[in-house]
């Protein structure tokens, strides 16, 4: 609450010395990234932008600034959240200061986390559901309205998995004892529900998370925890596409929008294990054709420094490109349902010597 009422106060000050109220914020674009060697994530530059009351949109956005910093910090002191979905229809009420889409109104809580130094967790804003889970041999705590409640994510939970909550602080959320040797990440539902099926959580030590596609901040975070606090090695399962890259490298490197907290959401150690080029040729997997937003989105990632300073990536990229097929995880059931947990994992888990 002193952040957000001391980047309000800064603006009323500006205003009180007769100045424009202006803004400062990190460039959030893909120039802007560079490499964090202390933490090993990809973080934002030095490169700034100003935001200025000079215009009317300019205006406009300084207004809702103050409008939104107002709304968190009264839901602090009632003891309330909201769901950034509802901070959207909230803002209707704001007269001149209301959002034109939801993206602005996210947006704009990510500008707050980065001028305030603090995270949307500790604003109250929660996302949406995200539908990511998680199954294996790993005791958890989570608070309730009855207190914090003690969970094992295979024991106490149906096929589905437990379901991890958007605040995994350990304030809200303790990991307790676990005998699991690794964490897998994955990307689909189907494969997710394929893997415990087959028992393969139980047969190899494995924590198995859903992403659910593009990962929630929580599920990134609750990875990163169990690597850190558990020094379990992190792989990621992923179709064979350039959004599925994409998944990988907000697990590893961070993503674009939230490289300012990098350090809290990204595991750098973790490593792929999903559907390359190399497998299509090697598994002669079932493909489709890139289409051109795909091949676009390759080319881009070949100067995005998550991927273009990897040997390993840049290859599989351009082979990708060159072949123009794509493939998902779900191909290997070309081989039978169980060729993914007898045969295809436990090789590439045996070469990365995890297994």
């Amino acid at each position: 609450m002193s952040s957000l009422t001391s980047i309000v106060g800064g603006i009323y000050d500006q205003l009180d010395a007769g100045d424009v109220p202006v803004m400062e914020l990190p460039l959030r674009s893909k120039k802007n990234i560079e490499f964090d060697t202390q933490h090993s994530v990809w973080t934002y530059g030095d490169l700034r932008t100003t935001r200025t009351s000079k215009t009317v949109q300019g205006a406009q956005m300084m207004l809702r600034t103050i409008y939104t910093a107002d709304f968190i910090n009264e839901m602090i002191r009632e003891g309330k959240s909201s769901t950034l979905r509802e901070m959207y229809y909230i803002s209707e009420g704001w007269e001149h200061a209301k959002f034109n889409s939801q993206d602005e109104s996210n947006l704009l809580a990510e500008d707050l986390e980065i001028v305030s130094r603090c995270m949307r967790e500790d604003f109250k804003l929660r996302p949406e559901e995200s539908g990511a889970h998680v199954y294996g041999n790993v005791d958890v705590s989570t608070m309730t309205k009855k207190g914090m409640k003690k969970f094992n994510c295979m024991d106490d939970v149906a096929e589905t998995g437990f379901a991890v909550p958007y605040n995994v602080e350990r304030e809200n959320f303790e990991i307790g004892g676990t005998d699991a040797k690794f964490v897998m990440a994955i990307e689909t539902g189907g494969m997710f529900a394929r893997l415990i099926e087959n028992g393969f959580p139980e047969r190899h030590g494995a924590i198995l998370v859903h992403l659910s596609g593009q990962p929630a901040r929580s599920t990134r975070r609750l990875i990163k925890r169990l690597n850190e606090e558990k020094g379990l090695p992190v792989t990621v399962f992923t179709d064979g596409d350039p959004w599925s890259f994409r998944i990988f490298a907000s697990v590893a490197y961070g993503a674009i929008k939230t490289a300012h907290i990098s350090e809290y959401l990204a595991t750098p150690t973790a490593q792929f294990i999903g559907i390359t080029a190399s497998d299509i040729l090697n598994y002669k997997l079932p493909t489709d054709k890139l289409s051109d937003k795909d091949i676009g989105a390759l080319t881009a990632e070949l100067s995005d420094p998550r991927f273009s300073n990897d040997e390993f990536w840049v290859n599989e990229i351009q082979a990708m490109k060159e072949m123009k097929e794509k493939s998902e995880q779900q191909a290997l059931a070309k081989y039978g349902l169980d060729f993914v947990t007898d045969s295809y994992l436990p090789e590439k888990l045996g070469d990365m010597g995890v297994l």
